[in-house]
């Protein structure tokens, strides 16, 4: 299964819950950018199970030449402004990350953190230079919560799986810039049957309970 980088905490949830269903099924996640996965998927990879964290790059993949079942959207998220524990740089807010000293952080624009980083960033009417720009929204957290950088924008389920590691300053529009993750399943793999139990899990109330506690929007 390939799924987006923001899914981890939750889909190990998901994982450890299915597999206790289902004695004697080992289910293996690869996480990562949406984008990266998408393209080693079209590059021949294989995986009966893609979650993505952006309908957009789904799109583009189930419209390619590859075979894939019907997206289901089962989740939303949004961004929010990160900062360490303590704030040492004394961020307040965006218009604090283009002073000089502060190293901030986010996704590159080809993936949907980055995207989402960008609309963002528009509506707010600033432009930002970040010191670098990740390719997943964990490696964005992980500058954060190390100390690399002084800010960081992250989906609102990575602040709340970051914990007290990090304080969370909410940006204006960040609930105008939404996220919507869908999941497909690949025909023919080679553990269909079990793909589609597990899209059921996620689709489930059970499913979706384990997603709310971890911050997730509705569809």
């Amino acid at each position: 299964m390939y799924a987006a980088a923001s899914l981890t905490d939750s889909f190990d949830r998901l994982v450890e819950e299915f597999e206790s269903r289902h004695p004697g099924t080992d289910v293996m996640v690869d996480y990562g950018g949406s984008t990266g996965l998408a393209q080693r998927l079209q590059e021949g990879a294989r995986a009966d199970v893609f979650a993505s964290a952006d309908e957009r790059i789904m799109d583009r993949l189930t419209g390619s030449d590859l075979p894939t079942g019907e997206p289901e959207t089962f989740a939303s998220n949004t961004l929010t402004l990160v900062v360490p524990d303590g704030n040492p740089a004394g961020i307040s807010g965006l218009n604090d990350l283009g002073k000089e000293g502060v190293n901030f952080v986010r996704c590159s624009p080809e993936v949907p953190c980055g995207a989402a980083a960008d609309e963002l960033e528009e509506l707010n009417g600033v432009e930002l230079n970040p010191v670098s720009s990740e390719h997943s929204v964990t490696d964005v957290l992980g500058k954060v919560t190390s100390g690399q950088a002084d800010a960081g924008l992250v989906y609102a389920t990575d602040a709340q799986a970051a914990g007290e590691r990090v304080e969370k300053i909410e940006v204006p529009h960040a609930e105008d810039v939404v996220n919507r993750y869908p999941v497909v399943k690949f025909p023919g793999s080679s553990n269909e049957a079990a793909a589609g139990d597990f899209v059921d899990l996620l689709m489930s109330e059970r499913g979706q309970d384990i997603l709310r506690d971890e911050g997730f929007g509705a569809p």
